[in-house]
Order: C-alpha cells, then sequence, then structure tokens
C-alpha cells in the first residue's frame, strides 16, 4: 500500500520537478543539466514533505534532522542517477529532452523509494 501512495507523492513532485525543468531548460535554454539538478533539489523537498505527511512516519527511525539530512543524502545519489541518464538519453541516444527527463525521473523514482523504505523511514 506504502508505494501506491508513494507514486501519487512521487507523482506530484516529478510534475514539479518536469514542469520547472521544461521552463527552464526548453523555453529558457539555460543549461540542461544545472536545471535538472535545481529542479531535482526542488522536487525532493516537495517529496519529503509529502511523503512524512501521507507514506511514512518521520521520526522512527532517526531523530528528524538526520532524517532530513539522509533524504538528501540518498537524494545526491538519485541526483547522480538522474543526470547521467539525462545526458545519456538526451546527448548520447538523441531522445527529445522533455522525454529524456521524464525517463530519467522514472528511474530514479523506485530508487528513491526502496532506500527510503527501507533505511530512512
Amino acid at each position: 500500500m506504502k508505494i501506491i501512495k508513494y507514486f501519487f507523492v512521487g507523482g506530484v513532485a516529478a510534475v514539479v520537478d518536469i514542469s520547472l525543468f521544461i521552463i527552464f531548460a526548453k523555453f529558457l535554454t539555460y543549461n540542461y543539466l544545472l536545471v535538472g539538478a535545481l529542479t531535482f533539489l526542488i522536487a525532493t523537498l516537495v517529496n519529503y514533505i509529502l511523503s512524512i505527511k501521507f507514506v511514512f512516519k518521520s521520526g522512527q527511525k532517526h531523530k528528524k534532522q538526520k532524517e532530513i539530512l539522509l533524504v538528501y543524502l540518498v537524494s545526491a545519489f538519485g541526483l547522480a542517477f538522474n543526470l547521467v541518464i539525462l545526458y545519456i538519453c538526451h546527448d548520447i541516444i538523441k531522445v527529445e529532452l522533455t522525454v529524456s527527463k521524464i525517463i530519467a525521473t522514472g528511474v530514479v523514482f523506485f530508487w528513491n523509494y526502496f532506500i527510503r523504505k527501507y533505511f530512512i523511514f
């Protein structure tokens, strides 16, 4: 049941991430890797807030400060995966930029869920 709830929470965070990415990378033509990193960080905050409200119980395994630190630490790996997949899809395979972002976001979704479920919350 948690994965279904997380799917919706992750969906909201993904909409934030992808929408901001399209605005800044595609329409305003800022560097897509820099934009990808910044929008990912914003989406991580949205995901954390919604996750502790609807999916996971905050503070059960770790104190709040450590929990937030772990979320961002785990997300740093997720960000690295996201950017590598984005780069490979867009620059090497030549997939359209928005589609590349959607693919990268989808792959990292599963990383985030399993790591948060088993190690953070």
